[in-house]
């Protein structure tokens, strides 16, 4: 199928843009890295003091109530500068910290999450300066990654529980007249060694787990609704139309911000926070690197058999109704 016009499965990620909340600056020693300290930036949002807090509406919400001291006292700021210098001088990595907003979605959860992101390239000096300039400042996915990507999905699969070992190994049902059940492993081992080996499987705990999924291809980086009303647009389709399908995306709703057309499925349900990180391994192949040209993007309803692309499209072709016409 190589540069042929085919059929693509996507997956639609939000993408709202991060907010840079501070840096940390590691130095390397014989026993691993070792953070030298983490510098926070003068304003921090309610969502960040959250994760410090378990109890937030009980609490006296004192976290960081004294961090804007160091940017407007005389004596603290001095300490500042000079523990600048510090991080300039014997760091040897340096990470940007960056909060989620989680508000954006619209979803009910209040409470930031917190990530770690590697600041690479330049000397140790443009690195901090490149970190302090990108404080209190929104980093949208556009300014990470690029379309005709590849990345790997870091996240948390879907939970089922506990289950057998046919649903959670695969293992081929014992005959009808077994004793004492059929959906069971026969034989576990050996006599000797007086143990059950770690390679019989066994019922347990399945999904719910931490996975990394690698090498998948960024099809297309799309804006928000406030900056583009028709962000769904293609070269061949120049119909007005957003990303967000008729009656919205089942049990997840509608797409306000920056988003993420992503080959294939991804891990977890909906509703779950995954990490997009650049790629570990680079043995990709030349087919998965090449660029996408999309054509068309299906808006139709995802409840049903849909076959229209917008409502517009939908009462032309059916006509005033009922409703149509009491309005």
């Amino acid at each position: 199928m190589h540069k042929k016009e085919i059929v693509e499965a996507v997956t639609v990620m939000d993408a709202p843009p991060m907010i840079a909340v501070g840096f940390v600056g590691y130095n390397r020693t014989p026993r691993g890295r070792h953070a030298l300290g983490t510098f926070w930036a003068q304003h921090i949002p309610e969502s960040l003091k959250r994760l410090f807090i378990k109890r937030w509406c009980a609490s006296n919400k004192r976290p960081f109530h004294k961090s804007y001291r160091k940017f407007t006292n005389s004596a603290p700021r001095r300490r500042l500068e000079k523990y600048i210098k510090t991080l300039k001088r014997k760091s040897s990595t340096l990470r940007l910290l960056c909060i989620t907003q989680p508000h954006l979605t619209g979803q009910k959860q209040k409470k930031a999450q917190l990530l770690q992101i590697q600041i690479n390239g330049g000397t140790m000096q443009e690195k901090v300066d490149f970190a302090l300039k990108l404080l209190e400042c929104e980093i949208p996915i556009a300014a990470v990654f690029e379309e005709s990507e590849l990345c790997d999905i870091v996240g948390v699969t879907k939970g089922k529980g506990f289950q057998g070992v046919v649903k959670r190994f695969g293992v081929t049902r014992l005959p009808r007249k077994t004793h004492r059940g059929l959906r069971k492993v026969a034989c576990i081992g050996a006599w000797h060694p007086p143990r059950v080996s770690w390679t019989i499987a066994r019922a347990g705990q399945l999904g719910f787990h931490h996975r990394t999924v690698l090498h998948k291809k960024i099809y297309k980086i799309g804006k928000s609704m406030r900056e583009d009303k028709a962000n769904a647009r293609c070269e061949t389709d120049l119909t007005d139309k957003v990303i967000t399908p008729m009656g919205g995306f089942p049990h997840y709703g509608w797409v306000k911000n920056d988003y993420l057309l992503i080959k294939g499925s991804v891990t977890g349900p909906r509703k779950r926070i995954l990490i997009l990180r650049k790629l570990m391994r680079t043995n990709a192949t030349r087919s998965a690197q090449e660029k996408v040209t999309l054509k068309f993007i299906d808006t139709s309803s995802k409840y049903g058999h849909g076959r229209f692309q917008t409502s517009e499209e939908k009462l032309k072709f059916l006509g005033p109704r009922k409703k149509q016409r009491v309005a």
